[in-house]
């Protein structure tokens, strides 16, 4: 039975400020903890003035600090952004924080533009397809196989590593290294499927893992009625057409009108990036959910979900649990 969790981007709102983004960040862990979500995870975005979680490491640990059962965990880091020992390091300290709770989500897109990548390495030299012998020697601090370089806090200790991705590549490096693969399909469902198959056909068992795990990233508005849902998806959409545009803003608040100033081809563009989504009624959701499950039989559905208001935010989240339940599909 599949598993169901939270992705947060930790969304900087239009009049508010990252301090009470990350704020409320915590109280949506501490509602998915309450609710029975499997894991918390982030996401590393740079140079972004919607999204409040660049440094992933130190917001999952205010995180931790805020919970307690809940696991949490990245998704993704960037590896290409850090140096593997870095990272061993940073995850090694919260998994000595908070003892069995650390995931790390790993991928290899920069997470921002080439200006902001540049800022951050300082060479572009170092690039995506460094990827997978980074992860390995990542991996290998874990061990603690890289003889008089240690990762302390890190070597030694068990957390669990995912690949990322919303190509074909990420489900071949997943499945060459026996490690989970957690699809990018909340924004980039082009390729899911295709993805999904190579990676199950290829999969090798490792130390980690004896069989295939497939996480699909899942986008949730779910509210009392299925307008009402679907002005709350209004706020994502307009970041999304601002973000293409070049012009990263704050998540703005819902607009019952913005859809229908949109030309065809910007409308087709947002439900096709949107196809992996709950939009609607608890009815709907638990349409969508199961319709999603049953198309690809997934281990897990990671849920992000860019709402205004956070109060809103936190009932999606408690529809979509309920949601859940009701198909009788879910762990």
């Amino acid at each position: 039975m599949p598993k169901l969790s939270v992705l947060d981007l930790a969304p900087i709102v239009e009049g508010s400020d990252a301090g009470e983004a990350l704020r409320q960040s915590a109280d949506l862990a501490r509602a998915a903890e309450r609710l029975g979500y499997t894991r918390y995870w982030m996401a590393e975005h740079h140079s972004m003035p919607g999204v409040a979680s660049a440094a992933t490491a130190v917001a999952l640990a205010f995180v931790g600090s805020q919970t307690s059962t809940i696991r949490i965990g990245s998704g993704g880091v960037m590896l290409p952004n850090h140096a593997p020992l870095i990272i061993a390091e940073q995850f090694g300290t919260l998994e000595s924080l908070y003892p069995g709770r650390v995931d790390l989500g790993l991928g290899r897109a920069p997470g921002t533009d080439q200006s902001a990548a540049y800022a951050m390495r300082r060479s572009m030299t170092s690039d995506e397809r460094q990827f997978p012998n980074d992860v390995m020697e990542l991996m290998g601090y874990f061990r603690g196989s890289h003889g008089r370089v240690r990762a302390v806090p890190g070597e030694g200790l068990d957390i669990p590593i995912y690949i990322l991705g919303s190509s074909l590549f990420g489900a071949q490096l997943a499945a060459t290294l026996g490690l989970p693969y957690a699809f990018a399909s909340h924004f980039a469902p082009q390729m899911m499927m295709e993805a999904i198959d190579i990676y199950r056909r290829s999969f090798e068992p490792s130390e980690q893992l004896d069989r295939p795990y497939v996480m699909l990233g899942f986008n949730a508005f779910v509210a009392d009625t299925d307008d009402e849902a679907q002005l709350l998806a209004t706020s994502i959409q307009q970041a999304f057409v601002a973000l293409r545009t070049g012009q990263p803003m704050q998540l703005p608040p819902p607009s019952s009108d913005f859809v229908d100033t949109l030309s065809p081809s910007t409308r087709a563009t947002l439900e096709n990036v949107l196809s992996c989504s709950a939009i609607g009624s608890l009815e709907t959701a638990e349409r969508n959910l199961k319709e999603l499950v049953e198309r690809t039989e997934a281990d897990e559905l990671i849920v992000t979900s860019q709402i205004y208001d956070h109060t809103a935010r936190i009932r999606s989240f408690e529809f979509l649990a309920q949601a859940a339940a009701n198909t009788g599909l879910f762990d």
